[in-house]
């Protein structure tokens, strides 16, 4: 269960979708603040979906060959295949030169040209940057995790510190630009919309390798687990 949450963990962080609304939240005005309601709305999102989870689990994962189990580790699978498929399809768009620009993906809505793009220019109080938080949280990401904490047992104490490595990891690339916008405003914001800039233009090639690589894990182990 450790892994597999860092490693969607750090999947979740490294998506440029939510960096690159991120980067046009604390550029306005009051952006230190809706910055902060940002990541706040950001960890509510997580923490709510572990919190459900737990509550059906009741903190203890499903006997082995339960159906609850069997069918926790098929939804991964579903999930991971997901993934793979929609990473090769964005990836023959690419080649094709035919990417698309303003959909949603299964990592949250495309930044370039989409919602989240004209929502974070518009974000002119706080709530529309938790409601922006919300919209650009990567979904597909956020249900594995959320298939993995079926394991959880919140009998042992490792398990709290796994939930909780999972929510700081998640949220690392924010906290981060948030702690640098607070010590040095001017010049972040200029670097930050340079990141923004290099984000986009690298936008498909990250979204490819990120439902890839998360995809092949899930699957692969999703089917290992169901046959072994």
């Amino acid at each position: 269960m450790v892994v597999d949450l860092l490693l969607i963990a750090l999947a979740i962080t490294v998506d440029p979708l939510p960096i690159m609304a991120f980067a046009l939240v604390v550029s306005s005005a009051r952006g230190v603040w809706k910055g902060l309601v940002f990541i706040l709305a950001w960890l509510a999102c997580l923490v709510a979906v572990i919190a459900v989870v737990l509550m059906v689990t009741d903190g203890q994962p499903p006997p082995p060959r339960s159906p609850p189990s069997l069918a926790g580790l098929a939804t991964k699978l579903v999930i991971g295949l997901v993934l793979v498929f929609y990473g090769l399809h964005r990836r023959r768009l690419m080649k094709a030169g035919t990417a698309p620009t303003g959909s949603a993906t299964p990592l949250g809505p495309d930044v370039r040209g989409g919602p989240s793009d004209s929502a974070a220019s518009r974000s002119g109080s706080l709530w529309a940057a938790a409601g922006l938080a919300v919209l650009v949280q990567p979904w597909g990401l956020v249900a594995a995790g959320a298939t993995t904490v079926l394991e959880a047992n919140t009998s042992h104490t490792s398990t709290y510190a796994a939930l909780f490595g999972f929510c700081f990891l998640a949220t690392a690339s924010l906290l981060a630009a948030e702690l640098y916008i607070v010590f040095a405003p001017e010049v972040a914001h200029d670097r930050l919309m340079r990141l923004r800039g290099w984000l986009e233009g690298h936008q498909q090639q990250a979204i490819v390798v990120i439902c890839l690589v998360v995809g092949l894990w899930l699957t692969g182990k999703s089917i290992y687990q169901l046959t072994g």
